[in-house]
Parts: C-alpha cells; structure tokens; sequence
C-alpha cells in the first residue's frame, strides 16, 4: 500500500517520518469551513473528513491520511489566526487557563474510511504582553490552531499542566494513526 499524507504541516510530515512509516505529500485544495452549530468536539474530524472528501478518487493500493487540529476555550474554537492582533487576541484568551486542543485524523482507502478524534487539555501559565509579542514576534504562529505550537517557546516555557498526547497537541494523535493503519493491515 502506498501511504499519502495530505498535510502541508512540517509537523505532521516529521510525526509520521518518526513513526516508520513511509509517505508521499500530497496536495488539497478545500475550503475549511465549518457548519454554524457543530460540536466543538466533532470540529476536527468534520474537517479531517471534508479534506479526505475532496481528494481525487483513491486507487486501490492507497492510502491516504488527513488531519486536522482545532483549540477550544469557553465554547469558541481558535483557528488559525488572521494577522498579530488576532494572534495576540487568541493567546491572551489562553494566559492562565486550561483549554482544549482536539486533533481529528482521516484515514481513507478506496472501500474503507476511519475517523477518529483526540483531545488534549492543556494549561497555560499567565502571559504578559512582552511574552505574547516575543512569542507572535518569533515565531510567527500564523499557521498554528490557536495562535501556538507546543514544540516551541511556549510550550517550553508556559505550559503548567497537560492531560493527553504531546503529539495530539503538535497536530498528528500518532498513537490513532498507527493503530489504525496496523490493526487494520493498512501498511
């Protein structure tokens, strides 16, 4: 079988690396947008799902995996953010609180789809406003779900508490993706 990651994330490509397996990138073209009244726990795999949805029709001997990460605080998921200020916006709503990071995975073949979700609890210390602009200033967490990567600064520096997988956190439940594409002989 050939395994094909449709991810763009460095994240995701070094996860899957370090799980043995090998992959080919593939590309995606969909627009991420979710229903007004969706769950905040069934977002991620809704997303997961409408990427593997719109791939080309999958051959016989392929297997393709889509993801997708979303953080939640006080019933409100934080995408990705828009520019500094949304970015600033979303890690101060984070500064001393506990919240949720959920990561949906989609593996689909071309009879079989498996879709399951993850979710993580993690607590941040309290950020100040230097440590916000430092942290958006250099690292630029435009393209991270909720304004932070785990694997970096802040993660290092400002998470207290976390119940669930680091890497659920860092975009890829490597534990879901490996059952799944073993218990089922998918690779």
């Amino acid at each position: 079988m050939k395994l094909l990651l449709a991810s763009q994330s460095p994240r995701r490509k070094e996860l899957l690396s370090s799980l043995g397996f090998e992959f080919e990138v593939v590309k995606i073209d969909c627009e991420e947008i979710l229903p007004e009244n969706i769950k905040i726990e069934e977002a991620a795999a809704y997303l997961s799902d409408l990427k593997a949805d719109a791939f080309r029709i999958l051959e016989a001997d392929e297997v393709l995996l889509t993801a997708d990460t979303v953080v939640a605080v006080d019933d409100q998921i934080l995408g990705k953010p828009k520019d500094e200020d949304d970015a600033f916006k979303m890690l101060r709503s984070l500064s001393g609180r506990t919240h949720q990071v959920y990561t949906g995975i989609t593996i689909k073949t071309a009879n079989k789809i498996f879709t399951e979700t993850d979710v993580a609890d993690v607590t941040l210390d309290e950020l100040s406003d230097e440590e916000i602009n430092y942290y958006i200033q250099h690292y630029k967490p435009f393209d991270k779900a909720g304004s932070y990567g785990i694997q970096e600064w802040l993660g290092m520096a400002k998470i207290t508490n976390l119940t669930g997988s680091f890497y659920t956190i860092m975009g890829l439940p490597t534990h879901l993706v490996y059952k799944i594409l073993k218990e089922t002989s998918l690779i």
